[in-house]
């Protein structure tokens, strides 16, 4: 009789075995989402709502079954709009290599960006995937926790068998060594010493040595464009994606200020309203947004643009 099994964190050993029980034991009861429109009310749980927002959310061991749902969140994702953002959120201890290999490869696989962003820990496979998010996209809570190592794993049978699991083994950890060398720009000796015990980092150490591209406190501006697009398309509205970086690059003639000037004040209405209600410092970014509208409205030379570089808006067309 032979046994085998392969993974890059020791605390999936400890789990059950049956994916469901551990489902139930991690997130008890799932809630629902009761959304109200002209058409009556829908009932999403709580996953499938944010699914819709292009979200995809890792918590706990990654398995074989969370592969399998994840690699088809990725593709369906993609199916709809290859060209669109999709948002990661990592809450993992890490898991099984080839499951968390699967997630991997789809990544890298798809067209769409994926934007990833870890809270509470990303540790062993949870911080390949991490890392493996679209360059400059890569974020991680101020709290969080990384940490990387070499993979582990365990095989009982004949002596010939064995020796043939221990190459294996150290090839997924050559691979692996590889992987992370190529996202976070470090080199491959520097990558070897830092797996080959449990490496534990924090958000800014994690940054330092290129895991994440930046630490983030609250949400970007950019983050929400999604949710804004969905509710003004929800409201029948004809909807533009517009960066003001593009608008401040040049002087724009009275005609066509003028012209886009009402569409922009009635989309940064409508994000005050319906997003950032109560967010007093993303409210002052808008602010800031509207007096660079107004100035540009009134024929003055634009201001610079808030932080992070540039605020992307939603402008409505009945």
């Amino acid at each position: 009789m032979m046994r085998s099994f392969l993974s890059s964190t020791k605390l999936c050993r400890e789990m059950g075995s049956d994916p469901v029980s551990n489902g139930r034991r991690w997130y008890g009861v799932i809630p629902m989402v009761i959304e109200h429109s002209s058409r009556g009310e829908r009932a999403y749980d709580i996953f499938s709502r944010l699914l819709k927002e292009r979200i995809i959310c890792i918590n706990g061991p990654i398995s074989d079954q969370t592969a399998h749902v994840v690699v088809a969140q990725l593709l369906y994702l993609e199916s709809e709009n290859p060209s669109k953002p999709i948002h990661m959120y990592l809450n993992s201890p890490g898991g099984a290599v080839t499951a968390g290999l699967a997630i991997y490869d789809t990544m890298q696989y798809i067209r769409s960006p994926i934007n990833t962003i870890c809270l509470g820990q990303a540790a062993s496979m949870g911080s390949l995937l991490l890392a493996a998010g679209a360059k400059g996209e890569r974020r991680a809570l101020p709290n969080a926790t990384i940490m990387i190592h070499q993979p582990s794993g365990g095989y009982s049978g004949q002596a010939k068998d064995m020796s043939i699991h221990t190459k294996e083994i150290i090839r997924i950890w050559d691979s692996l060594n590889a992987l992370y060398a190529k996202h976070t720009g470090q080199s491959l000796e520097t990558i070897q010493k830092n797996m080959d015990r449990d490496y534990f980092m924090t958000p800014d150490e994690a940054k330092d040595f290129g895991i994440i591209d930046e630490v983030i406190d609250e949400r970007p501006i950019t983050l929400v464009t999604d949710a804004v697009a969905n509710d003004a398309k929800d409201k029948g509205s004809k909807c533009m994606v517009i960066c003001l970086q593009h608008l401040t690059a040049k002087k724009l003639s009275d005609h066509e200020a003028s012209s886009l000037f009402p569409y922009l004040l009635n989309c940064i209405h409508l994000i005050l309203r319906v997003v950032l209600i109560g967010e007093k410092q993303r409210e002052a970014d808008f602010l800031r947004g509207f007096k660079i509208l107004a100035n540009l409205y009134h024929g003055e030379d634009s201001l610079p643009l808030i932080e992070d570089g540039y605020l992307t808006l939603v402008t409505l067309s009945e």
